[in-house]
Parts: C-alpha cells; sequence; structure tokens
C-alpha cells in the first residue's frame, strides 16, 4: 500500500496529471477533467502529509506529525472531496463523494473536515472568477460557480410522469451497465497494448486522438442546416468559439446545429443539451449521431496514456440520450426536453458508476434548480438498481484491472463457509519476533519479506516464581518502519535484557515514531552489531485487533473494513503449551475475494450448488 501511495500521489505523478489534462482537454478529447482534479487533490494532500516530496521533504514538525496512516488517509480523503468540489463546484457534492465512493472507513471528525476543504475550495474559486470577470482568463469562470444553471425554467410535473420518469431511468441502468461491460473489455485490451512499452502507448494515443478529429470536423457535414429564429437573428449564426448557433458549411441565415455540439467545449457542449424551451433548436439525427459518437469516443479515450475522468464523457452521453427521449415521449408528457437530458445525463451516471446522494447532490448543484429533486432522486434509485442487477460499478471494474486491494462494501456469500483459521493455513507460516532480538534476525527478516508488521513473542512466565514455563505468547505487533528506525539510529544492547521506557524517549522522537518511512537500503550494520540486541518491547503495538481462528471470513472481512484496520491477527482458539500464540495475519490482500478463491476454488461452486437447490426447493413448494 505504501508503494502505490508513492507511485500514484507522488510529485511526478502531481505535475504529469495538471499538464497532461490541460492537453488533453485542449485537444478536445472525448474525457473530463473531473476525474484528474480529484486525483490531483489527492496527490496534493499526501504530499502535505508525508511534509513533502521525498527528496526535498520538508522539516517542518507539524506536516510531519500527519504522516501516519489514520491521518495520511484523512488528509488524502480531504483532497479528493476538494477535487471534486474544484470540478463541480459542488461543495456538499465533494464531501458527499468522499463519504460514499472514497472513504471506507468514515469518522465523524472527517465530516466537519471535508466540509472545511471544500468549503476554502469555493471560497478560492470565487475569488478567481470574480478577478477573471474582465474576460482575462478565457473561458473560466463563464457562468458563475453554478456550471449548468436551469434555475430560470419552470419545472412542473404531474402523477403522470412518474412513469416516463421510471423508464428514463430503467433506460440508463441498462445503458451504463452496457457502457461498464464494453470498457472492460477495451480496457483489457488497452493493458495489453500498453504493457509492450512507451511507444505502443504513444501510437495508441495518437491514433485516437486523430480519429477524434476526423469524427468532429467530418460528421457536422452530414446535418442539415437549420433556418434560424427571427427571434435569434442577433446571435444566430455564428463563427466565434462560443454560441449557440454555429454556421459551418451553412449559408447566411441557417446554422448546423451538429456543429453547435461539436465545434465547442465538452461544458458548453452540456450546457447546449440541458437549455430549455428549445424544442426545434436541434434536430434528431444530430442528437442521435452525438449519442453514437459520444458512445465510441468515450469507450476508446478512456484508458490511453493521458489523464482523463468519467463524469463529462457520461454526462455529455447521458444528456443526448434524456433529450432524444424527450422529443421521443413529448406527445405524452409536458416535461422540457432540456430537462429530460437533466434526467438522462443523472440515469447513465448511476447506472454506470452507482452512486446516488452524493450524485443526486451534485446534480442539484450543477444546475441550480431545488425543483428537480424529487424526480432526480427516483431516476438514481432506479438506474443503480437496475445497474446493480448485471455488473459492478465502473469504479470497482477499475479497481480490479489495476489489482488495488480495495475491499467491497459486503463480503460474498461464500465467505460464511470459510473460517480466517483455515485462511491462514492456506498461507505460509507468519513471521514473528522475539521480544528482545538479535540484530541479524530483524535484518533477515527485513531483506526476505515485504510484510509491514510482524507480531511479537515473549516466552510465558508464571507470575508468582517469575518462570518460564517453554510456551509462548503474544505480545503485540510492530511496524516495519520502527524496526528500520531501529536499525538506522542504531538502538542496539550488547546484552539480552529489556529497556526502561526513559532510554526510549531519549533516543527516539515522538515525531520519528510516528512517520512510516524507512527502508533497508538506508541502513548499514556491521558484522560485530549484527550479534547486538534489540528490546522491541517499548515500541511494540501491545493492543492489536485480533480475533479468533474459528471466525468466518465474511465476519472478519466487515470488522477489517469498517474500523479501517491495516493487519488483524488471528489467534488460536485453545492456548497449549507448544502452540504458537499467533496462527497468522491478515491484510487487505488477504480478503480480497479473488485471492480467496484462488486458494478455494470450491467454494464458489459450492455456493452455487446450494443456490439452485434453495430455488428448487422454492419452486417445489410453489
Amino acid at each position: 500500500m505504501e508503494l502505490i501511495l508513492l507511485t500514484c500521489l507522488g510529485i511526478t505523478t502531481l505535475i504529469v496529471k495538471i499538464f497532461g489534462s490541460i492537453g488533453a482537454v485542449s485537444a478536445g478529447l472525448d474525457l473530463g477533467k473531473e476525474g484528474p482534479l480529484v486525483h490531483i487533490g489527492c496527490c496534493i494532500a499526501s504530499l502535505l502529509a508525508q511534509g513533502g516530496p521525498d527528496d526535498y521533504r520538508l522539516k517542518w514538525r507539524w506536516l510531519r506529525h500527519f504522516n501516519n496512516d489514520r491521518d495520511r488517509r484523512d488528509i488524502i480523503t480531504c483532497g479528493a472531496s476538494s477535487g471534486v468540489c474544484a470540478a463541480f463546484r459542488s461543495p456538499v457534492g465533494g464531501v458527499l463523494f468522499a463519504l460514499e465512493e472514497v472513504a471506507t472507513w468514515w469518522r465523524s471528525a472527517l465530516l466537519w473536515r471535508t466540509f472545511f476543504s471544500t468549503a476554502v475550495v469555493v471560497v478560492i474559486l470565487r475569488a478567481f472568477i470574480e478577478i477573471c470577470n474582465s474576460g482575462k482568463c478565457g473561458l473560466f469562470g463563464k457562468g458563475g460557480l453554478i456550471m449548468f444553471d436551469v434555475s430560470d425554467v419552470v419545472v412542473t410535473y404531474h402523477v403522470t410522469d412518474v412513469i416516463p420518469i421510471t423508464i428514463v431511468g430503467i433506460l440508463g441502468g441498462i445503458l451504463g451497465s452496457l457502457y461498464n461491460y464494453l470498457l472492460h473489455k477495451v480496457l483489457v485490451v488497452y493493458n495489453l497494448i500498453n504493457q509492450k512499452g512507451r511507444i505502443h502507448k504513444l501510437l495508441l494515443a495518437l491514433t485516437v486522438s486523430v480519429f477524434t478529429s476526423v469524427c468532429l470536423y467530418g460528421l457536422p457535414f452530414l446535418a442539415k442546416c437549420q433556418p434560424c429564429h427571427p427571434s435569434a437573428r442577433e446571435i444566430c449564426p455564428t463563427n466565434t468559439g462560443s454560441g449557440n448557433f454555429k454556421q459551418f458549411n451553412c449559408p447566411d441565415g441557417h446554422y448546423n446545429d451538429l456543429a453547435t455540439l461539436l465545434f465547442t467545449t465538452n461544458d458548453d457542449a452540456v450546457r447546449n443539451i440541458f437549455s430549455s424551451n428549445t424544442p426545434e433548436e436541434f434536430q434528431t439525427a444530430s442528437l442521435l449521431i452525438f449519442f453514437v459518437l459520444y458512445c465510441i469516443l468515450g469507450l476508446v479515450t478512456f484508458g490511453i496514456a493521458v489523464p482523463s475522468g468519467l463524469f463529462l464523457p457520461i454526462i455529455l452521453m447521458g444528456s443526448a440520450y434524456g433529450r432524444l427521449l424527450g422529443i421521443a415521449m413529448r406527445s405524452y408528457t409536458k416535461i422540457d426536453q432540456g430537462l429530460y437530458a437533466v434526467l438522462g445525463a443523472a440515469s447513465l451516471m448511476a447506472g454506470s458508476m452507482r452512486m446516488t446522494v452524493s450524485l443526486c447532490v451534485i446534480f442539484l448543484e450543477l444546475t441550480n434548480n431545488l425543483l428537480l429533486l424529487p424526480i432526480t432522486m427516483i431516476v438514481l434509485l432506479v438506474s443503480k438498481t437496475v445497474g446493480d442487477s448485471f455488473n459492478p460499478s465502473i469504479y470497482e471494474i477499475i479497481l480490479d484491472l489495476k489489482g488495488l486491494p480495495f475491499l467491497d462494501a459486503n463480503p460474498e456469500p461464500w465467505m460464511r463457509n470459510l473460517t480466517v483459521g483455515e485462511l491462514a493455513d492456506a498461507k505460509p507460516p507468519v513471521v514473528t519476533l522475539c521480544g528482545v532480538e538479535k540484530v541479524s534476525r530483524i535484518v533477515e527478516v527485513l531483506k526476505n519479506t515485504t510484510h509491514n508488521a510482524f507480531p511479537v513473542v515473549d516466552e510465558r512466565v508464571v507470575p508468582p516464581m517469575g518462570l518460564a514455563i517453554g510456551s509462548t505468547e503474544l505480545h503485540g505487533l510492530i511496524l516495519r518502519a520502527h524496526l528500520a528506525q531501529v536499525l538506522k539510529k542504531k538502538w542496539f544492547l550488547t546484552e539480552k535484557r529489556r529497556t526502561e521506557d526513559w532510554e526510549v524517549r531519549e533516543k527516539f522522537d515522538w515525531v520519528e515514531l510516528a512517520e512510516r518511512d524507512g527502508t533497508m537500503e538506508e541502513v548499514a550494520v556491521t558484522r560485530d552489531e549484527m550479534e547486538m540486541y534489540v528490546d522491541l518491547h517499548p515500541l511494540t503495538n501491545t493492543t492489536p485487533y485480533t480475533v479468533m481462528e474459528s471466525m468466518s471470513v465474511a465476519k472478519a472481512m466487515v470488522l477489517f473494513r469498517q474500523v479501517g484496520l491495516r493487519h488483524m491477527l488471528i489467534v488460536p482458539r485453545y492456548h497449549e503449551a507448544g502452540v504458537p500464540p499467533v496462527a497468522g495475519i491478515l491484510t487487505r490482500q488477504d480478503l480480497r475475494a479473488r485471492n480467496i478463491l484462488l486458494a478455494f476454488p470450491h467454494l464458489e461452486k459450492i455456493q452455487e450448488q446450494r443456490k439452485e437447490a434453495l430455488d428448487f426447493s422454492s419452486q417445489f413448494s410453489k
């Protein structure tokens, strides 16, 4: 996990994301800046939490204090919520996004911390928008803090409109799950191409870029020119970068509606489709071409070697399909086509990403219309329910492809049939250390293993007599970083003995012990020092989380995820002489369903047979 944080949230990644997203969005590729902004927020938060880049570490004590697992995780969560807020100008939506999608372990303190972070982002954004009102900053800040303002639209709907709204949700769930399925197949192919080297990555990105440019320029020739409405003679047509009526290849007094959608930024395209009281502005054929094109571009663009996000491409596809549905149902309902576009975008996002609460708030803050709340809630719930019946969310698919140890919210049913003791037996024996350990043994363990923590055991002593009785007992858990600190500080003993607390306080600073850095490459131990000893008792966590070996894997996974653990010790049910006090140790990788099935492939078959038997018995009873 530390390696993942260093590679994914380092200074190099931050620089590449910033300049890469600027270039990718400017090139007109079908991708959003929202995903990279979330990643950028996490990178900044991670660098602050660890005190700066690795090569230029800031020595400020108040920054180094946060370089531990819990605080760093909290700050990265705040960074993710700030990124969502900066992307959508949605402070409350950013907080709920962090709660619903980012944090696997949510604490009450995180609520106000993420809220404070997003509040600061909104204040700074507002200040820059005020500065840029004179037009010196290009398109930045157009429309103020509300990106797709539809507050001037009178939203009227009746009970009978629940039926078309439900249809929007059902179609959004089906299309979203289909998009996830196809994108998964494309990403598998892209992974094979990207693994061949940098040249193949560059050629793939170049091919997609050329294909996008050809489509964006060539397809508007298929659209028919439309006459400008008499009320819009002053703004129609236009050949500038902005505006809703692009002339393109049309004569004077006419405009090309497909060029209006393609020859502009993605944000402006969404605003155009969301526009209300414009039933004749876009032709059905143009919207259909736009929808099919962005479905194809959304599939082939995500996964190439450029920073990209999924929010805006899915909003573009969903808004187009929603407006098409509004055109098809205009004789059955009085809901505006622009509102259908908003509902279509929300349904497709829920069908693909499976978010509900955060997505609802984000859309309300994007559109600035509270009257959309009831119908948006219905659409999101229906879309998520339909999508969940087909496949996982797009985030879970991407995490699975990348092999990141992200635990599912709920355990699989077959995990109830397996105990953590059986899971520990299928793994290599756990590596333990003695309370007073030899330096050579510590060096050997650190060099030959990649574990992040090690159980510390002691000989069991009878209190009245103070004699060892031949068995061992668990003292606690010590982290790899603390062992590296011991070797780096040369805190060695010439004899095998216990140390006092004051000896530890003289040698180690509390900030150093709170940090999680330190590798064996930074340590040089002589041959004489190898024969010395280290007392691990003062540096050991004497209250680690432990579970009995008879506990089910499902229950252990729920506990692991809800408490936010990194290690869970398995203790034997009966402690006898000769029996080790630790049966095993569990990490995130050990509790992933895929890794468990690799060791116990029969479990899924047993679960399927049990399900078939239950189905048969239910049919027989009927």
